[in-house]
């Protein structure tokens, strides 16, 4: 089942623009999403083909099945309580029977404090790694394992790669051999023949692929000129810095990209203006138990998708915003949690009547 599937027979009950258009927070170029609520076919309902959700590939147009979108309405999720109280110049259809379902206060509860702020704290989050990512960029050539060992050097150590350079020595001629009961430390042989009769495997296999440190059998008597330490912990950490920074790189909208880049401010701007545009609707939600999608403050808003605040200062703004979200849910009149009886009541009998009134009688068998 697809998006055209449901329009073509008729199981589209609600259909709004969304997004930033919803918002009020649209630009020239700005996409237009979409999102509503299907209901599936009586008989795909009652028997094994239950679809929850259906979207197109780009995923701006997202529909839930009715029992999904009021699943996810209960556990106040952002994106279904604002379409629950999208703008009327953003409403493309609406089904009359649907009507008991598609009122927010029915759902608007204290875990929007959670939803809506902890949402909001995961977008602070992903700007702070943005503005590493951009103020930390990986070379595109990775480090090696030798990068991260460290030889014995008096009371001290110094990087393997500069003890050999001292030493006049190639890591092939090296050999490593276990130190018992001493994780990642390793005595380090050198064998300075000319023809290399010790036979030493190196330092590592592979500079490119290896994870580890290579071991070389000893021949008994050989006496160690040192002792290696590979710091694996520091190794691992740089490999997933690493890969997340190159995925990143190699999916980044490109767009938004370039609007961090101009703007100069080393922050994705468009994740910063949804931190405070979703705390500013948690608060609304606390003291006014109302939820408007269309902002008031669409100027401040964009100011700060243009980049005209510095990052710090934002963070810091936001922080003091999740403190007042924090005291107004805490005095909010709110219940704890929608009324789950009353709700399921609404959706059995709302999903009985568009049954009985023909809506998913598609496909007959």
């Amino acid at each position: 089942m697809n998006i055209p599937d449901l329009r073509q027979h008729g199981l589209i009950l609600f259909e709004a623009i969304s997004g930033s258009r919803a918002y009020g927070t649209n630009l020239a170029h700005s996409d237009t999403d979409l999102k509503g609520v299907f209901l599936l076919p009586e008989r795909a309902f009652l028997g094994l083909d239950y679809t929850a959700q259906v979207a197109n590939a780009s995923n701006d147009e997202v529909f839930y099945e009715l029992r999904r979108f009021v699943e996810l309405a209960l556990k106040n999720n952002p994106n279904v309580l604002e379409l629950l109280a999208s703008p009327a110049d953003c409403v493309v259809s609406r089904h009359p029977l649907l009507e008991p379902l598609l009122r927010p206060e029915l759902f608007l509860s204290k875990l929007c404090r959670q939803t809506f702020a902890d949402y909001a704290g995961a977008q602070i989050k992903k700007a702070k790694g943005l503005n590493k990512k951009i103020n930390n960029p990986e070379p595109p050539s990775r480090k090696s394992v030798l990068d991260f060992c460290y030889v014995t050097a008096g009371a001290g150590s110094v990087p393997a790669l500069k003890w050999l350079e001292r030493q006049g020595v190639q890591a092939s001629q090296c050999g490593l051999a276990n130190v018992p009961h001493l994780n990642d430390l390793y005595a380090l042989f050198v064998d300075r023949s000319a023809d290399g009769h010790l036979g030493y495997r190196g330092l590592i296999r592979d500079a490119e692929l290896s994870n580890e440190v290579q071991l070389s059998a000893v021949p008994k008597g050989e006496v160690p000129v040192a002792y290696l330490s590979f710091n694996r912990n520091g190794y691992s950490t740089y490999c997933r810095v690493y890969r997340e920074y190159w995925e990143w790189v190699e999916k980044r909208n490109t767009e938004r990209y370039q609007n961090t880049v101009q703007h100069g401010k080393n922050y994705d701007a468009k994740n910063m203006l949804h931190v405070f545009r979703l705390l500013q609707m948690a608060e609304e939600i606390a003291i006014e138990g109302q939820l408007q999608v269309r902002r008031p403050n669409r100027d401040f808003l964009l100011q700060i998708r243009r980049g005209e605040f510095e990052y710090t200062e934002l963070v810091q703004r936001a922080e003091e915003l999740v403190a007042r979200v924090d005291a107004a849910f805490a005095a909010s009149g709110l219940p704890n949690e929608p009324d789950r009886s009353a709700v399921e009541q609404a959706l059995i009998d709302t999903r009985r009547a568009l049954y009985a009134a023909g809506v998913g009688a598609y496909p007959r068998t």
